[in-house]
């Protein structure tokens, strides 16, 4: 499957506020990234942020080095368009996450929209390794995804569900689990679908780096 086709096919039939992720309000990923007390300047990507709206309540809490990645251009540029002139404070970046090649490090990764979507063993283990290249030693990582009593597809597509154990496992032990936070999620059309979000400190790699 053209993985980058199919997205562009979605948010081309629908509007965001139409799919059922969407959130006027990303309260529990907002909390999250909080919690984690890094400072304002610090680097945040939000993978698979598509046309989300974290990018503009993160730009509003006075955070300033935010990179937005996608899968699709269309999704990217309906988040450009709504942001207007404060778009240009972004770095925007149309990639799979499976072949994104990072050129920097950042403090923060935030994930709840892709990670879920690799039901391939070696599609979710370039997304780890990739993961703790781009991620500062110490860093942090907030990932959602459907819980282990989730949706088995979304989107048209298969999907992977997980609990604790289960993202710790594919994780590694590179990363340090600090907290669960459980997310039923109410589409637009009032079904609920059960997120579960997970926060990691990243200890830095296997081999030391």
């Amino acid at each position: 499957m053209n993985r980058k086709k199919h997205w562009d096919t979605v948010y081309a039939g629908k509007a965001p506020d139409q799919l059922s992720w969407y959130q006027d309000t990303p309260r529990i990923s907002l909390d999250l990234i909080e919690q984690t007390g890094i400072a304002r300047d610090g680097a945040i990507i939000d993978v698979g942020g598509g046309a989300s709206v974290l990018v503009d309540h993160l730009l509003a809490l006075g955070y300033t080095d935010l990179t937005v990645l996608d899968i699709s251009d269309r999704a990217l540029q309906v988040a450009r368009h709504r942001l207007g002139d404060k778009a240009d404070q972004v770095c925007w970046i149309e990639s799979d996450i499976t072949a994104f090649a990072p050129q920097r490090q950042y403090a923060l990764w935030h994930d709840r929209a892709a990670f879920h979507f690799l039901t391939e063993p070696a599609d979710r283990a370039k997304y780890v390794a990739i993961l703790k290249s781009s991620l500062a030693t110490d860093g942090f990582l907030v990932i959602g995804a459907f819980a282990a009593d989730g949706p088995v597809r979304c989107s048209g597509l298969d999907v992977v569900r997980y609990d604790q154990q289960g993202i710790s496992e594919e994780l590694g032990a590179s990363f340090r689990l600090l907290g669960e936070t459980a997310d039923p999620h109410k589409t637009p059309w009032g079904v609920e679908q059960k997120f579960a979000f997970f926060s990691f400190r990243y200890l830095g790699n296997d081999d030391g780096h």
